[in-house]
Order: C-alpha cells, then sequence, then structure tokens
C-alpha cells in the first residue's frame, strides 16, 4: 500500500505531527491511524472474499484481464519488438563480440575511455574459411 513512501517520508510526518499534536497526543492519533487501516484492510478483504464466493470460478476469469493490464505497468516496448522479431535473441545480428570486443569502447576506432582515440594497426590477412569482421558502425 505504502510502497512509494520511505523511511525519511515517514520521519518527516512523525515530526510534524510532534509539533502539531505535541507529545500528549501523538500516541493516542497513531493508534486511531492504525485502527483505521486495520479496518480499511479487513474490509477490503472481506470485500473481495465475498465476491469470490459470490461469483465462484467467474471471478479468476475477471481476475485473469487485470492481472494483464498489470503486467503493462513495466511495459518495453523496445523489449517486446526484440522478443517478437528475433525469439528472444539478444545479440540478433552478432555484434557483441565482433573483433574481440563486446561492442564498447575500442572497436573501429572509436574512442578508448582515456578519450584518446584507438591507434591505427594493420589488419592480420584473413584465414581460409574465416569471415570477415563486421563494421557495427557502417550497419
Amino acid at each position: 500500500m505504502f510502497e512509494s513512501v520511505g523511511w525519511g517520508e515517514i520521519l518527516i510526518i512523525v515530526v510534524a505531527g510532534l509539533f502539531i499534536l505535541g507529545p500528549e497526543r501523538l500516541p493516542e492519533a497513531a493508534s486511531w491511524v492504525a485502527k483505521s487501516v486495520r479496518k480499511v484492510r479487513d474490509f477490503a478483504t472481506g470485500a473481495k472474499t465475498q465476491l469470490r464466493e459470490e461469483m465462484g470460478p467467474e471471478f479468476d476469469q475477471l481476475r485473469k484481464p487485470l492481472e494483464d493490464l498489470r503486467g503493462l505497468r513495466n511495459f518495453d516496448p523496445k523489449r517486446v519488438v526484440t522478443q517478437h522479431l528475433f525469439d528472444g535473441d539478444t545479440d540478433p545480428l552478432g555484434l557483441n563480440n565482433v573483433n574481440g570486443t563486446n561492442g564498447a569502447n575500442g572497436a573501429n576506432g572509436a574512442s578508448k575511455p582515456n578519450g584518446h582515440p584507438a591507434p591505427a594497426s594493420q589488419p592480420e590477412p584473413l584465414k581460409p574459411g574465416e569471415r570477415p569482421p563486421v563494421d557495427p558502425d557502417a550497419t
């Protein structure tokens, strides 16, 4: 219920309550809030149980689309399209281990972590049956 409320916010509420209500009435107010939250939770649980009893198996059929909608909260279109088009392959073109790198700095003249460009060197000739290296920047 209070997933987004952190300890800092709770501390601020307690300090504000201490100033507003005073130390005499703060324990009573905290007790009242706890009882109210408990009552609301009991009402919600009771309503859910009653609904489940009255609807029977149709309750699960109603609950399924709601769970699917809840799953859209973490929807990532790029991940979904990649999974659909490439059957979940995270590297469909095979570019992660090109020339002994994983596509990071240093490949194909890209800057190294210190900011200097990679030195130009003569590539070794290809062996028979070896595939040429792929330039991910040119594709």
